[in-house]
């Protein structure tokens, strides 16, 4: 069975030349977008779709960033994570955020170090999916004093090539889900610095594989679970630009930890089980770990655009073995897409639904993968 076929029956290092700086900000986005025709002149066109704000007038040729919006709405939360920068020119492997409350001094270290809360340092086996923790404590400048931080994580990872990455911060120390944000991008130049632009093919269809990972926190009670999986996107390039329908993205294999790493997805299962009162068709990985549902993706008109931005909702069910179902989760996915033969995918998935484990408990799942034509 092909991974395609099984997909539509589920359905019903980072760069060793890595340096400072290369997660930017733009100003707020609009609605207009800038598209290349077969002639090779530009003309505008308009989309009703909502993307994240960034860049104003993205083209096919060139960068293009996206970030959370902020919000104010009650138990929201996200969009304040500010200048979000990486360093690794030196080996320093440093993350930094800016205008998030008792975050320490707004440097984050990788976990797993020596100096790091716990052992979490990657969510992927291949470290390209890396985690990093903001201070534990600050001191008072002018009183010696030593003050607790809040509880921060982020995630970063930059593509093989260079030309995509994302970044996700969060914090498990609100009672609703606090501040954080996100970042993706399609950077102008790789890691070899030369200069890259998108191309889009007009024929044919195409498959693409790559990992997820992200974090879960949650409204109603304090907490912060990690979660990754696999991710798959489907291009169909002859209905990419006309009907602009030609792409769906799934997330499989996900798999639930807790802050220190331990695999809590059979615990959370049996907590969605005892909640139903009714058995669940578990499903597993190729490892035979057991996983969540996974996240598929609903197929609608104005899903992607010529400059290479795709964005629709995506969701999760649960699945009982007396052949009832139930949603899990329901929200929104955004990638954009890089290079000369539209070789990677990087995007966010941003789903929320209720925590089975505590009553009027929601979570909020953040999650980034970047994908790889095969």
């Amino acid at each position: 069975m092909t991974r395609l076929t099984a997909f539509l029956l589920a359905l019903g290092v980072l760069a060793a030349c890595e340096t400072g700086n290369p997660l930017e900000e733009a100003t707020e986005t609009t609605t207009t977008t800038t598209t290349t025709t077969d002639e090779g002149t530009t003309t505008p066109i308009t989309s009703d779709r909502t993307l994240p704000p960034g860049t104003t007038q993205p083209t096919s040729d060139s960068s293009i960033v996206r970030y959370e919006p902020t919000s104010d709405e009650e138990g929201d939360g996200g969009g304040y994570a500010r200048n979000i920068t990486y360093s690794n020119a030196s080996g320093e492997d440093v993350f930094s955020v800016d205008n998030l409350a008792f975050d320490g001094d707004n440097t984050y270290i990788r976990g797993g170090t020596a100096t790091s809360q716990n052992a979490v340092g990657q969510l992927d086996d291949n470290a390209r999916f890396r985690v990093y923790e903001a201070d534990q404590t600050v001191t008072d400048p002018l009183t010696g004093n030593v003050i607790d931080t809040f509880t921060y994580r982020a995630i970063h990872s930059r593509s093989t090539s260079g030309m995509t990455e994302f970044a996700i911060v969060r914090s498990g120390s609100y009672a609703n889900y606090g501040f954080g944000g996100f970042i993706y991008q399609r950077n102008a130049t790789d890691d070899t610095g030369a200069a890259r632009e998108l191309i889009i093919p007009t024929s044919g269809d195409a498959e693409y594989l790559g990992d997820y990972a992200g974090v879960r926190i949650f409204n109603g009670a304090a907490g912060l679970n990690y979660v990754s999986g696999d991710a798959q996107v489907l291009l169909d390039f002859k209905d990419f630009n006309d009907s602009q329908t030609g792409v769906a993205v799934f997330i499989y294999n996900r798999r639930l930890f807790d802050i220190d790493g331990n695999d809590i997805t059979d615990a959370y299962l049996d907590a969605v089980e005892a909640d139903a009162s009714v058995p669940l068709v578990r499903g597993s990985d190729p490892n035979g770990n057991v996983t969540l549902s996974n996240l598929t993706p609903v197929i609608t008109p104005n899903i992607a655009d010529t400059n290479g931005e795709i964005t629709s909702s995506i969701g999760s069910i649960y699945r009982f073995q007396d052949g009832t179902t139930a949603e899990e989760s329901s929200g929104t996915y955004y990638g954009i897409l890089a290079g000369e033969n539209a070789d990677e995918i990087v995007g966010i998935a941003v789903t929320t639904g209720d925590d089975p484990r505590a009553d009027g408990v929601t979570f909020q799942e953040t999650g980034g993968f970047i994908v790889y034509r095969q």
